[in-house]
């Protein structure tokens, strides 16, 4: 099964390097990823509303011709940029790393919280979780204010964690969604466990696809 996946924004040729071996690491047998950049077109960040809507535009346009050879497709990105409306007549199946990951907790009865990088992924964050019909598992979400940079420094981010899923934990939530699809999670001891929504998706790709 070969799926493609498409960044949100435009990426040097290192980070690109860099999510592709993740994806190689995360890819359960018999799933094919190559990630493909979505072209300069795209915003280099997402830091406000209006970068969202060119980042979204811009990945459509991909999907849109995304040509033969994939068994599905999905965006690089835990905003689901889109997705679920993606493209009007989509040439493969279209599927969403927060959509699959959230709706799998939601299903479970898992109430879940999140953290992002910053307000307007935060803001982006919400909107798709209340579009996706689970407002009410969201215990919250918060913050952690950190540059772009740190989404390659795994220990940057990683490390920012505690407070924000603590106090997630406090607000009723059992799991928390890391709002970014390229941070690699690390074990830690926290009152909540920590889910990455790529892998999560990956898992349960594998299996819808399985006959």
């Amino acid at each position: 099964m070969r799926a493609l996946a498409v960044t949100p924004i435009h990426l040097p040729p290192e980070e690109i390097r860099r999510r592709q071996e993740r994806y190689d690491r995360l890819a359960p047998p018999g799933l094919e990823i190559e990630l493909r950049d979505v072209g300069p077109a795209a915003p280099k960040t997402l830091d406000t509303d209006a970068s969202m809507r060119v980042s979204e535009n811009a990945v459509a346009a991909v999907l849109a011709t995304a040509g033969d050879g994939w068994d599905l497709a999905f965006p690089d990105c835990v905003l689901d940029p889109a997705v679920p409306d993606a493209v009007a007549e989509p040439a493969l199946p279209v599927h969403g790393l927060l959509k699959l990951s959230a709706t799998y907790l939601a299903a479970k009865g898992v109430r879940f919280g999140a953290v992002v990088r910053n307000e307007a992924i935060a803001e982006e964050f919400s909107k798709r979780i209340a579009a996706y019909r689970l407002t009410e598992y969201l215990a919250g979400i918060r913050v952690l204010d950190l540059p772009f940079s740190a989404i390659a420094e795994t220990e940057t981010w990683n490390a920012a964690l505690g407070t924000a899923v603590r106090e997630l934990a406090e607000l009723g939530a059992t799991a928390v969604i890391n709002g970014c699809s390229a941070v690699d999670v690390e074990p830690a001891d926290l009152p909540a466990r920590i889910v990455d929504p790529t892998a999560l998706a990956m898992r349960l790709l594998a299996v819808e696809e399985q006959p």
